[in-house]
């Protein structure tokens, strides 16, 4: 009789991309869970399943880490709120669909994006610049629809007003970290209740649509 032999089942070798991918995914959830400091390449390499040096040929550093992994969130982070945006009708339409989109974003990544807030002093300076990347991004997004919808509003203005806006959406971003029954629409709804409210004099001086 011919021994009953089953061949050993092949794992599916990832690709440089899938690998980058997965790597990223872990160093994001232990980053989280331990803060910066604590988070050890080891760990990330063990959870991952793969070698350290591997992990290092990838990052080179456990700074080059948490860079990948913020610059990841940073395109994704522009893709969901300019393809939001731009199926906005009113500027007001468009702002409200660009903070749910941002609001949403947040919250899915509650724990990371409160570890980037709450630990500056922590993080290497090429992080706390690529966060005022992300910042910087977010300006380039908000500050032509405030533009748009108040042309004679002079430029340092509208600089000012869409620094205001980003800086309460990050603050409401980490109270929506401790108040979890806040939904991404009611953060949105907050938000521009206090901000496009305030705005609605300055934008209209002789009246005009206010929030909502």
């Amino acid at each position: 009789m011919t021994p009953n032999t089953q061949a050993p089942v092949r794992r599916k070798r990832m690709s440089r991309a899938e690998r980058e991918s997965q790597m990223l995914d872990v160093a994001e959830e232990v980053f989280a869970e331990r803060g910066y400091r604590a988070t050890s390449m080891e760990e990330i390499a063990e959870r991952c399943g793969v070698s350290k040096p591997m992990l290092y040929e990838y990052f080179g550093s456990k700074d080059g880490l948490l860079l990948g992994c913020l610059a990841r969130a940073r395109a994704e982070l522009h893709r969901v709120t300019s393809e939001a945006m731009a199926g906005g009708g009113d500027p007001l339409d468009v702002l409200s669909r660009g903070l749910v989109a941002y609001y949403s974003f947040t919250s899915e990544h509650s724990r990371s994006f409160a570890l980037l807030m709450h630990e500056p002093m922590a993080l290497p300076d090429a992080t706390i610049e690529a966060v005022e990347g992300v910042r910087r991004q977010q300006h380039d997004l908000i500050a032509p629809v405030l533009a748009a919808w108040a042309p004679h509003l002079e430029p340092l203005q509208v600089e000012a007003y869409t620094e205001i806006i980003i800086g309460a959406c990050e603050r409401i971003s980490l109270w929506c970290v401790r108040r979890t029954d806040v939904t991404p629409e009611q953060a949105t709804r907050y938000t521009l209740d206090f901000c496009w409210g305030g705005l609605s004099g300055t934008l209209h001086p002789e009246g005009g649509p206010s929030g909502p």
